[in-house]
C-alpha cells in the first residue's frame, strides 16, 4: 500500500485525510493517507520514521505549521516556486531523493479565481504576515497580475526580506510590491489575505478595517472555528468573508496530482467538504 500523511503540530484538526480519501475514491487510486504529529524539536526524525513505516511504502507527505521552512531544508530537490518561497508543504519521496514543492500559493489563487469568482489582475492586494504561509503564496499571487501587493508584518524587516526575494518576479509581472509594518499600511484594498497566526492563536485581526474597500474579498488561510473571528470581522465591515477551506482543497489537488499523476475533481470535493463543515 502506498501511504501518505499530513505532518504538523498541531495536526489533529486537519481535514487533509478526508480530502485525499475522496480524491482517491473519485479517481480510482489505492492509497492510505493519515495524520502524523511531529514533536516541535523533531520534524526530521518524524519524517525519517514515516519513510520506514512497515504499514506501507511512504510516497509523500503534506507539511503544515510550523515545519514548512524545515521541510524546505530537508528536500534535496526543490521546484522553482518552492525555492522562491523558501518553504515547502509537499514532500515526495522518490528514487533520487526527497523532492519539495509548495502548492499553497497556486491553491490560494485557484480558490480565488475558480471558487470565489474574483480575478486578482489589476487589483490592490494586502497580504498580512511574512512567515511560511505568506512566503508560500506570494509568488503565485504576483503571477496572477494584481496592480499592487503590500506585504505587512509586525516585524518590518521580515516583510522586507520576503519582498526583496520576490522583487524580480514582481518586476516581470509589472506588480508594485512593497513591505510595510502593520501600523503603517496606507490605502484601501480589493483583496485581503490573512497569512498570520492570529486566527490560530485566537487573537484579533492584526489590521484596522479601514484597509478594506467596500465589498473587498477578505480571506483567512485558516478554516473552521479558528477562522470564525476573522470571518465575522470581515462581514461586520462590509467585506466578503472567505475561509481557507477552498485553498486547502485546491492545494491538496496540486499535491495529489504530483503524487499520483491524475487531477482530482477539486470543486466537487470542496462542495462536499463545505456541506460537512457547515452542517
Amino acid at each position: 500500500m502506498d501511504i501518505y500523511c499530513v505532518m504538523g503540530n498541531p495536526v489533529e484538526h486537519s481535514r487533509s485525510p478526508w480530502i485525499h480519501a475522496r480524491f482517491a475514491a473519485l479517481t480510482g487510486q489505492t492509497l492510505d493517507y493519515g495524520r502524523r504529529l511531529a514533536p516541535i524539536a523533531d520534524f526530521i526524525g518524524t519524517v525519517a520514521a514515516f519513510r520506514v513505516d512497515p504499514a506501507g511504502t511512504a510516497r509523500g507527505c503534506n507539511v503544515t505549521v510550523p515545519f514548512k521552512f524545515e521541510a524546505a531544508a530537508l528536500a534535496q530537490h526543490l521546484t522553482p516556486r518552492a525555492a522562491l518561497a523558501g518553504a515547502v508543504n509537499v514532500l515526495s519521496f522518490r528514487d533520487d531523493g526527497v523532492h519539495g514543492d509548495n502548492s499553497d500559493g497556486i491553491g490560494l489563487v485557484n480558490d480565488i479565481v475558480r471558487n470565489a469568482g474574483v480575478t486578482p489582475a489589476g487589483r490592490e492586494l494586502l497580504l498580512l504576515g511574512a512567515g511560511g504561509a505568506a512566503a508560500g503564496v506570494l509568488g503565485p499571487l504576483l503571477e496572477a497580475g494584481p496592480r499592487r501587493i503590500v506585504v505587512a508584518n509586525r516585524t518590518l524587516a521580515k516583510a522586507a526580506t520576503l519582498v526583496q526575494r520576490h522583487a524580480a518576479l514582481a518586476l516581470r509581472h509589472h506588480v508594485q510590491l512593497e513591505a510595510r509594518a502593520l501600523e503603517t499600511i496606507d490605502g484601501t484594498f480589493d483583496l485581503l489575505v490573512n497569512g498570520t497566526a492570529s486566527s490560530l492563536s485566537g487573537g484579533e485581526v492584526p489590521v484596522d478595517a479601514s484597509v478594506l474597500k467596500p465589498g473587498a474579498l477578505a480571506i483567512d488561510m485558516m478554516y473552521g472555528p479558528a477562522a470564525a473571528g476573522f470571518l465575522a470581522w470581515a462581514r461586520m465591515h462590509g467585506a466578503v468573508p472567505r475561509d481557507g477551506l477552498g485553498m486547502l482543497v485546491e492545494q491538496a489537488a496540486e499535491a495529489f496530482e504530483a503524487w499520483r499523476g491524475v487531477r482530482p475533481p477539486a470543486a466537487q470535493v470542496l462542495a462536499e467538504l463545505r456541506a460537512i463543515v457547515d452542517a
